[in-house]
């Protein structure tokens, strides 16, 4: 007597989850969009693996991101660790192959990466990042199209309501130089990251305990990332405080001309705000830095960030690879499309449904569906014949917008009948006039 095996529990691990098609679909469209706006600024795909020495990784992001590495041996004995970023992997991608590329070398990349932290609303332990970078370069230019091409990004997505936070690193390291506190910026930096998370009272606490500031320096930090004004008074009172830092002088340079020139470009300045406490945590960045917030949704976080790493590449070759760039966070940015119900839910991968009513003539029904995806339309053509509303309930439940129905009278004839799904009415046409009516009911 044959006993059934135990079933295992099917469930997944926790920080991660599954895309059912109603998720996969808005997924893969939000994808779409980003690499036709970086393509429309020149940018390249390219791709690099999943896995990287582990020597590659650590210590390019931080103590914290080295912690949250996913990092193991594999069967060759070889210590790896799962890529946390894409782009610690394209500093080492240019050091390797900048010779066949030439610079400045424009890239975007669409892939997953982990980190072992707590997950959280609109954020997991494996998540997709699409970066755009430009390599090779310090030209301003560079940091100012950067500011540019997320704004048309974001554009594109369907956003009216965002803002690009911007600062630079440079004007911090200012004030620290100016209080004899270079040695500390690392530190310093980290716990200001957590400024939007943890309130100014624990910063306070994490930089006097953690980078051993003391009370009056932390506080001095802290007036400092609290500037308020236009773009305008805020520069003046940095360039204050940054004193005759050489590093700061060039932060404020480069912001000013920054706002002047997003604005010369025709892009609204008021979607461009100088915020003086954004750090980004990540240890690379070394000037200008971005973070994407939505006006309607600010509590989910920046949903896409980046900036200017000058030195990154520079642990891998001798030649200097400056880089720019930004990283939008796709499954972010998606739980926040749905919150603010940008996504319809649907799980048609295609508008057009076709119900089969009649088995013997399945041969025109495949003809058919044939027929009219030659002419540009996506067709599901249902498997088997059944009840037409049993079908019907089907199409709908999945989102189709359209649906083509025929049985035998209609094939003779040379027609078939195109139903509104959404508006629940329908018209006939001929086989040859179809396209043209299905199009005019998508709007396309």
């Amino acid at each position: 007597m044959s006993t059934k095996p135990n079933l295992i529990q099917p469930r997944t691990l926790k920080g991660f989850r599954d895309f059912p098609p109603q998720m996969m679909i808005p997924r893969e469209a939000l994808i779409a969009t980003a690499k036709r706006v970086y393509s429309s600024f020149g940018f390249s795909p390219i791709d690099t693996p999943a896995l990287e020495y582990t020597e590659i990784l650590l210590g390019k992001g931080g103590a914290e991101t080295d912690k949250q590495m996913y990092r193991f041996e594999d069967n060759g004995g070889r210590d790896v660790g799962l890529r946390f970023d894409l782009t610690v992997p394209f500093a080492r991608f240019a050091a390797q192959h900048i010779g066949q590329l030439g610079t400045p070398f424009k890239r975007y990349h669409v892939g997953l990466v982990w980190r072992g932290e707590n997950a959280q609303r609109g954020r997991y332990r494996e998540f997709i990042q699409c970066d755009f970078d430009t390599i090779g370069t310090v030209s301003p230019t560079s940091d100012i199209e950067s500011a540019l091409v997320i704004h048309s990004l974001f554009r594109e997505l369907g956003f009216e309501r965002f803002t690009i936070r911007i600062n630079d690193r440079r004007l911090l390291s200012g004030v620290l130089e100016s209080q004899g506190l270079v040695e500390r910026q690392g530190d310093v930096l980290r716990a200001l990251d957590k400024l939007g998370k943890i309130g100014p009272e624990k910063v306070a606490k994490e930089l006097i305990e953690g980078a051993g500031l003391s009370a009056q320096e932390a506080q001095a930090v802290l007036e400092f990332s609290a500037l308020e004004g236009s773009t305008g008074e805020m520069l003046a009172k940095a360039e204050s405080l940054v004193g005759d830092s050489e590093a700061g002088a060039l932060g404020i340079a480069s912001l000013r001309e920054l706002f002047r020139s997003v604005e010369a470009a025709g892009a609204d300045p008021a979607r461009f705000a100088l915020d003086l406490s954004i750090a980004r945590g990540l240890d690379y960045y070394t000037g200008t830095i971005f973070e994407t917030f939505l006006d309607d949704l600010p509590g989910i976080g920046s949903c896409c960030s980046g900036g200017r790493y000058d030195d990154l590449a520079g642990l891998y070759t001798k030649e200097h690879l400056p880089g720019v760039g930004a990283s939008l966070g796709v499954d972010r940015l998606l739980a926040a499309m749905e919150e603010l119900g940008m996504v319809d839910g649907t799980s048609a991968p295609c508008p057009v449904f076709m119900p089969m009513l009649e088995k013997e003539r399945d041969s025109d029904y495949l003809a058919l569906a044939m027929e009219l995806r030659a002419a540009g339309l996506g067709v599901e053509l249902y498997p088997e014949p059944r009840k037409l509303g049993a079908q019907l309930k089907y199409a709908d439940r999945r989102g189709f917008r359209v649906a083509v129905i025929a049985g035998s009278r209609e094939f003779d004839a040379g027609t078939v009948q195109v139903k509104d799904l959404v508006q629940k009415s329908g018209q006939d046409h001929g086989r040859k006039d179809a396209p043209a009516a299905i199009r005019a009911l998508l709007g396309v």
